[in-house]
């Protein structure tokens, strides 16, 4: 069975804070964060799996601390663990104020992924080696969030059942 390390899919991407990405609390707009992180881990998933990946779910973002316009904004996510066709994707968003050069734990994100086939079908992924204490805890803890997402899943499934396209 083939595996590869975190560090093998690892990304890491900063930009500035631009007026258009500001709310109207003077920070960065969530939605942007958003959809930056999910960029940045679809690349972590590609890298992971080398083939195409689809975001199967975003688990969860966690705000921690304001993002503002003085802010420069780093992405940093790997894969930690992996299923059968699925891979969970861990961001940290670290903001960094330019002037002062304290750094912020800003937000994280757990993703997951889904690499798939020429024709579209899920397929196998390589397994995932943790090596820094940061990986290693991300990987122990892993299972008990695939469990969580399979559950979150089947009640999501449940309440569709009972809405309508009208």
């Amino acid at each position: 069975m083939e595996v590869k390390y975190c560090k093998e899919s690892r990304v890491i991407r900063t930009s500035r804070v631009f007026p258009n990405d500001i709310n109207n609390h003077n920070t960065l707009f969530g939605g942007r964060l958003m959809s930056d992180l999910d960029q940045v881990a679809s690349i972590s998933a590609a890298r992971h799996s080398r083939r195409e990946c689809v975001t199967a779910s975003t688990d969860s973002v966690d705000f921690l601390h304001p993002i503002r316009p003085t802010d420069s904004v780093c992405f940093e996510s790997y894969v930690t663990w992996t299923g059968t066709s699925s891979m969970e994707v861990f961001v940290k968003i670290i903001a960094e104020d330019l002037k002062s050069g304290e750094r912020k734990m800003a937000a994280t994100a757990l993703l997951t992924f889904v690499a798939l086939d020429e024709h579209g079908r899920p397929m196998r992924v390589p397994q995932v080696i943790p090596e820094t204490k940061e990986e290693r805890k991300l990987h122990e803890t892993a299972p008990d969030r695939a469990t969580m997402r399979k559950e979150r899943k089947q009640k999501s499934k449940e309440l569709a059942s009972f809405l309508t396209t009208n």
